[in-house]
């Protein structure tokens, strides 16, 4: 099976699309408002971009009356975005927080998840989360769809902070992963979370590459 999107119809009931580029963490935000409502929603376009200094992005469709998400309007008016560790055993509140509700309402509250005040900026995190970032609004790029909905602003961030909560960190100082069970984004409904890890190492790589890949502190 093959088809060109931008021109034919998919031949599948289901585009396949979303399903092969898997799975995808989910960048679980909070934002405030200009005003000082809290927002909080979970995007699946989601990514680091570099280690040095450690930068993010997301990506955020418009909605289908062509209006833009209230988490990239909210990041460009403050400078500020706050990314929250999305785990199994938050699934359901990361859901609700999918919910597309009125601008300047709190979805903190509608997710029943708790407010932690974070260091460097306003923003709240979600105190159940496991793992924060804290993150410095940089720029917008906006690509152009052919529907509204299509349109889309990928967001660039870098991390001033980071936070772990120490009960999910090993003795050896590496995060414990099948503990987090963080949660990943597939195609269609579907969802998964990490329960299995294994390690492989470059054959050949110099001891700095391999202290890089690995993340080792210098």
């Amino acid at each position: 099976m093959h088809y060109s999107p931008t021109k034919e119809k998919c031949p599948l009931p289901y585009s396949p699309f979303k399903s092969c580029t898997v799975p995808r963490p989910i960048g679980w935000l909070s934002t405030l408002s200009e005003e000082g409502v809290p927002n909080l929603a979970p995007y699946s376009q989601w990514q680091n971009l570099t280690f040095d200094p450690p930068m993010v992005m997301f990506a955020a469709n418009h909605l289908s009356s062509g209006e833009r998400k209230h988490t990239v309007i909210n990041a460009e008016k403050t400078g500020w975005f706050v990314w929250n560790m999305a785990t199994y055993d938050l699934r359901e509140a990361v859901n609700i927080s999918a919910m597309e509700l009125p601008f300047l309402e709190d979805e903190f509250l509608h997710a029943g998840v708790s407010k932690e005040e974070c260091i460097d900026t306003k923003v709240p995190r979600v105190a159940e989360a496991p793992a924060h970032f804290e993150c410095k609004y940089l720029t917008t790029h906006r690509l152009p769809g052919n529907s509204n909905h299509g349109h889309v602003d990928v967001v660039y961030g870098e991390v001033t902070r980071i936070h772990v909560n120490d009960n999910y960190i090993h003795e050896n100082g590496k995060m414990d992963i099948k503990k987090l069970r963080p949660l990943a984004r597939l195609g269609y409904y579907d969802y998964t979370s990490i329960t299995d890890v294994f390690e492989m190492r470059i054959p050949g790589a110099s001891d700095q590459a391999s202290e890089g890949l690995e993340g080792k502190s210098s």
